[in-house]
């Protein structure tokens, strides 16, 4: 059974609102336009919705024309990224400095043509809940979520989200058991030391030397303390330090993210960062504040879910174009903490285009659209089929 001809007839519908969220990012907790246009539809398709859920959240809920208990939630992801676009399309971001560069505008389109479809058609026993969460990009939009009682206000038994992938092949959907999202954590370090004139570094505690031989030594976490067959990743990305040529300054500012698919490996890598600090800051008689914080959780899959997922997927794209390889990624998606608190799964699907996400010059495809639609739809369709074991 191919993409859902219905979704197919509105498909029009989808990409000119697709492009006009497009246009008008919004970034974390600011989603006020993208969520009341995700509201209003919902309300016009005959959905409850609540609004204001975990901040700028949306929630719908849908009663199927067959009576059941069992309820399963679809999740979209609203916010854009800080980026200035750079593709000069028609519909390009109108704010500068900020960008659907990661494609939320297309997995909540993709999630409000599920919504409109299941609304029409309605052959479903229980009640479909539709979940369009803000703040995704690093802000904790899940857990402002369930922190604000998400799925005790809206229980779900199941719940099921999506990824685009322009990296992989037009159409194919990827899900897998297990960890396939790398838990993210991000670190800062204020090393502080004694500034001086640069002809005179005796004078000095130098903040920057220090920072070096930090940023060196963190390495040694990944290739002496972690098993070579547990992935890890510690990753600084910022260093701050110094406004003069000719003067060493008083401090130093290191960041980064540590990656990793286990919890343990993770904690470890915590407390090594700690130790590694404390012997530089004492080697070098410096000062070293160490702010570390959990962004990010493992993204876990549930077995029995994902084959939900993958036959859900094999009815839409063809047994062929699915692919359940065991293929995980360092990248990262606050899903996971929603997965922690109710059983489920997330996939990718592949369009066109080789320009990779949270890039300027990124284009989502628009032909997906129905594709990763007709997917949440029928996940809804065969979990609560009527008369379906519950």
């Amino acid at each position: 059974m191919p993409v859902i001809d219905r979704i197919k007839d509105f498909q029009n519908d989808l990409v000119a609102i697709r492009r006009d969220i497009h246009a008008h990012p919004e970034i974390g907790f600011e989603e006020t336009r993208t969520s009341a246009i995700v509201a209003d539809l919902l309300e016009t398709w005959g959905i409850t919705v609540h609004r204001g859920v975990g901040g700028t959240g949306v929630v719908g809920e849908l009663r199927g024309n067959h009576n059941s208990n069992k309820r399963i939630g679809l999740r979209a992801d609203m916010d854009a990224l800080p980026i200035l676009e750079t593709t000069g399309l028609p519909y390009a971001s109108t704010v500068p400095g900020k960008m659907h560069a990661c494609g939320h505008d297309g997995h909540t389109t993709m999630l409000l043509g599920a919504a409109r479809y299941l609304a029409e058609t309605r052959n479903f026993a229980g009640t479909a809940v539709f979940v369009f969460q803000p703040a995704e990009e690093g802000l904790g939009g899940a857990r402002a979520m369930i922190k604000d009682n998400l799925f005790t206000r809206f229980p779900c038994d199941e719940i099921y989200g999506l990824h685009n992938s322009p990296n992989g092949k037009p159409g194919r959907i990827a899900v897998f058991p297990g960890a396939a999202m790398a838990g993210a954590d991000f670190f800062d370090f204020t090393i502080k030391g004694r500034g001086s004139h640069g002809a005179r570094p005796e004078d000095s505690r130098d903040p920057i030397v220090a920072g070096i031989a930090l940023t060196q030594a963190l390495q040694t976490i990944v290739s002496r303390n972690v098993h070579p067959r547990q992935p890890l990743v510690i990753s600084v990305t910022q260093f701050h330090a110094g406004a003069a040529y000719n003067v060493i300054p008083a401090e130093a500012k290191l960041s980064g993210t540590v990656r990793a698919f286990s919890d343990s490996v993770l904690a470890l890598a915590r407390r090594r960062m700690k130790e590694v600090a404390d012997g530089i800051a004492a080697t070098y008689d410096v000062e070293v504040e160490f702010d570390y914080r959990d962004t990010f959780s493992v993204l876990e899959n549930h077995p029995e879910q994902t084959d939900v997922y993958a036959e859900a997927a094999r009815d839409v794209v063809g047994a062929d174009n699915v692919s359940t390889a065991r293929e995980p990624v360092m990248g990262s998606e606050d899903f996971a903490d929603m997965l922690r608190a109710v059983p489920g799964a997330y996939g990718w699907l592949g369009h066109a285009g080789t320009t990779p996400v949270h890039n300027p010059a990124y284009v989502f495809d628009d032909d997906m659209i129905p594709v990763g639609a007709s997917l949440m739809a029928r996940i809804i369709e065969r979990r609560m089929a009527p008369n379906a074991n519950a």
